[in-house]
């Protein structure tokens, strides 16, 4: 393979895009305007823009322009990985398996960044399940198993890292995972979910970790049943 610089692999339109967002103005000039600097045509600039979109980048505000966003790996992965998954299922169980092995190879750099905020936004996350979980008829905690993970790990300082971690629940509510549950998992799931909370509340991030590895491995097994069933 011959080696290439960073601006080979952009298209003209990000390269141009990467460069004004160093320059810290939020807004680029219209695409007529970058047409002139670029020498790149309109119609291949607007779909360069629709890549750019795509991928979390940049947006189009009515009346005001292009803005550049905040680089975030979460769209691009989100996207891919809907795609990898709607021509084979199986790899959604792949990246599972991916995702787990981030959380358990972070999970004693990311508790102990926690703050004593956090702390209690993971107290109040589980007892807002369980509350869910006691309810007449049961309700399924699907957004707080979600923020309890993501809360975790929201203190690691690694867009690419988080961008895994945010795609994986984007895809998980997609495919039905997030309706596709039984009391009794539930209820397991979170005696866990406690366990990793109150481990972290005494510092004893051993136990915590324990409980977490525990979790994943029923998690694993529930989602290698549950997608075969969700995708037949």
């Amino acid at each position: 393979m011959s080696p290439q610089s960073i601006a080979d692999q952009l298209s003209p339109f990000l390269e141009y895009l990467a460069n004004h967002h160093n320059s810290g103005t939020e807004f680029l000039p219209s695409l007529s305007e970058i047409n002139k600097e670029t020498g790149r045509s309109v119609s291949i600039l607007r779909e360069e823009l629709e890549v750019a979109k795509a991928l979390g980048l940049a947006e189009v505000k009515p009346r005001v322009g292009i803005k550049c966003l905040p680089y975030s790996f979460t769209p691009a992965v989100t996207k891919s990985l809907a795609y990898a998954v709607s021509i084979n299922k199986d790899t959604f169980r792949q990246f599972s398996d991916l995702r787990n092995h981030i959380e358990t190879s972070y999970w004693y750099q990311a508790v102990s960044s926690l703050t004593a905020d956090d702390i209690e936004t993971l107290k109040n996350i589980v007892q807002r399940a369980q509350k869910k979980l006691q309810s007449a008829p049961i309700q399924i905690p699907h957004p707080e198993h979600c923020l309890l993970h993501l809360t975790i790990y929201s203190r690691l300082d690694n867009i690419f890292v988080q961008g895994i971690l945010e795609a994986y629940w984007y895809i998980y509510e997609a495919i039905g995972l997030n309706v596709y549950e039984d009391q009794k998992y539930l209820e397991r799931v979170w005696v866990f979910h406690q366990q990793m909370v109150d481990s972290i509340a005494e510092g004893d991030f051993l136990s915590g970790y324990q409980a977490l590895i525990a979790h994943m491995d029923l998690l694993f097994q529930r989602e290698q049943k549950n997608v075969n069933v969700l995708f037949e």
